[in-house]
């Protein structure tokens, strides 16, 4: 394997914030991962004649009792639609877009998700008052993480 396409592999991991790449081609094979103190979790290979995994990561099973308790309160959860960065506010040091007690109405911004450095507005789809927020600035979110609870 070409030393660059390994350098563009280790860029890759680095602005994309995930933990490990593991990539064959051929006979050859390449696996990078960061180093740290978090757990690294592998997904386990699709099969299309099988079923999905039941819960397949901590953050979406972590998700589950907060979606079921803002259900019970008729409360509407907001997720994330795609994995990616969390930011609060448009840039570093500037007021968050929303914060605990907000009131906002439907289409306003709620935070930025940086997704392969594309910076995606989360709108919110629903009128009210936020009573959670879920997320922290500069962390990484998944695919159906709860972002926000909006009364």
């Amino acid at each position: 394997m070409d030393i660059r396409k390994v350098k563009k592999l280790i860029e890759l991991l680095e602005e994309s914030g995930i933990a490990e790449i593991e990539i064959k081609e051929g006979e050859e094979s390449v696996r990078i991962s960061r180093g740290g103190t978090q757990p690294i979790y592998q997904q386990p290979a699709m099969h299309y004649a099988a079923p999905p995994p039941a819960a397949s990561a901590p953050a979406q099973a972590a998700a589950v009792p907060v979606v079921a308790a803002a259900a019970a309160n008729n409360d509407h959860a907001v997720t994330a639609p795609m994995v990616g960065t969390y930011y609060a506010s448009a840039a570093p040091g500037a007021k968050p877009f929303v914060d605990i007690g907000s009131e906002v109405k439907m289409g306003d911004t709620l935070c930025i998700i940086d997704a392969m450095k594309m910076m995606n507005q989360i709108e919110s789809d629903r009128a009210g008052k936020v009573t959670s927020v879920l997320a922290k600035n500069g962390e990484a979110v998944e695919f159906g993480q709860v972002l926000f609870i909006i009364e």
